[in-house]
């Protein structure tokens, strides 16, 4: 037995201001709130992953390392969208690879703790 058919059901996204926090997962990125315990977690559904927004408990320090990736279709709007609710961009959507059918599109950005987020989009070509 393995994870073979396993699913990512919940990421952790360690936040160090509760309250900061929710504001920028629910208001400024717009993800859907699902439900609160405070003053530790929250809680937002990702397509079908579950983000657990949490505080470290006293002691415990926060392991940053793996940039999430948020899959859309448009990542000029919502690019736009994004920069004009205050998300500081690393850099403007680009393209970072190309195949004969589609090209894969990036916006790298972090959240208030310095958590790695990105935008990612990938465009299929006309007449693939």
């Amino acid at each position: 037995m393995n994870l073979a058919d396993a699913k990512i059901a919940q990421l952790l996204i360690p936040i160090s201001d509760f309250d900061a926090g929710v504001a920028f997962y629910r208001d400024t990125l717009g993800i859907p709130f699902l439900f609160a315990a405070p003053p530790q977690m929250a809680f937002f559904n990702c397509g079908e992953v579950r983000l657990l927004v949490g505080v470290m408990p006293p002691g415990q320090e926060a392991q940053r390392g793996s940039a999430i990736y948020f899959q859309i279709q448009d990542i000029h709007s919502v690019f736009s969208s994004l920069k004009q609710a205050g998300v500081s961009f690393k850099s403007e959507p680009h393209m970072v690879n190309r195949t004969p059918r589609s090209e894969l599109w990036l916006a790298e950005f972090t959240d208030p703790d310095g958590n790695q987020l990105a935008l990612m989009s990938e465009v299929v070509q006309s007449g693939a």
